[in-house]
C-alpha cells in the first residue's frame, strides 16, 4: 500500500468536489457538513462524470441518468434502467498536512 496525496487539508471546505486521476483511476474526493469521502468519479451505470452531480441528504445522484448511491458506503440507493453495481469508496488517510489515499492492486490494470 502507498499513500497518494489528494489536497492540502487548509483547501478542504464543505461543498468541495475534485476529481483527481491516479493511473488508471478516477476519485471524486468531496466534503459535505464537515465529512470527507472518497470514491469513483463515474457512475458505474455509464461511466457518466459524477462531477456535476446532485449531493445531498449523504446520496449522490448521477446527473445522466438519476442513478442514486449512498456516499458512505456507495451502497446503490436507486436505479432507473438496467441493475447497476454499487460506487465504489476508498478510506481517507491523512499524512501530515494533506488528505489522500492508499492504494495498492486497485492500480493494477
Amino acid at each position: 500500500m502507498r499513500f497518494y496525496a489528494l489536497e492540502k487539508l487548509i483547501n478542504l471546505h464543505d461543498g468541495y468536489t475534485q476529481q483527481f486521476k491516479i493511473d488508471h483511476l478516477q476519485l471524486l474526493l468531496i466534503q459535505r457538513l464537515g465529512q470527507l469521502y472518497l470514491f469513483e468519479a463515474n457512475c458505474p451505470h455509464r461511466g457518466h462524470s459524477l462531477e456535476a452531480a446532485i449531493i445531498d441528504n449523504g446520496v449522490i445522484q448521477c446527473p445522466l441518468h438519476q442513478y442514486q448511491f449512498s456516499i458512505t458506503d456507495g451502497e446503490l440507493l436507486k436505479q432507473t434502467e438496467e441493475p447497476c453495481r454499487r460506487l465504489k469508496v476508498w478510506n481517507i488517510a491523512y499524512e501530515g498536512v494533506e488528505v489522500g489515499v492508499m492504494l495498492g492492486n486497485e492500480l493494477d490494470p
